[in-house]
């Protein structure tokens, strides 16, 4: 049974996932509108500011620490393996439908992702 106050962490985890995840698709599509049609350079742009924001919301909102180079350099390593593994699943997966290996990625990184947040990234406040 997973304690109430990790069930709540979870929540506001992903809470700050999909708000990050909202940040980045307006940030790019605004690069893409006003600035610039380049889908690289726009989604450059909305992951820094859905970077910045999701590290900043997930060391106050949901783990409670102070913010530093040194968190925000394992937080980036976290996301970019993340990334990684989302990639290597789907190649792993080549037979399965494509809507279900959306479902594995999208339900299975995140708790990968919280969980080494919460040993590794975040530890000392625990």
């Amino acid at each position: 049974m997973i304690p109430i106050y990790l069930k709540a962490k979870l929540v506001r985890y992903a809470t700050v996932g999909i708000i990050s995840t909202g940040i980045h698709i307006i940030a790019a599509f605004f690069i893409i509108y006003f600035v610039n049609d380049s889908i690289f350079l726009s989604n450059i742009f909305g992951f820094a500011c859905a970077f910045l924001f999701s590290y900043l919301a997930q060391s106050k909102f949901v783990f409670n620490s102070n913010v530093s180079f040194n968190k925000a350099s394992k937080f980036f390593l976290v996301q970019f393996v993340s990334l990684l593994l989302a990639i290597g699943l789907t190649n792993l997966t080549q037979g399965l439908n494509a809507y279900f290996k959306v479902l594995i990625v999208v339900v299975m990184l995140p708790l990968f992702t919280f969980i080494i947040h919460r040993l590794w990234t975040f530890a000392e406040h625990e």
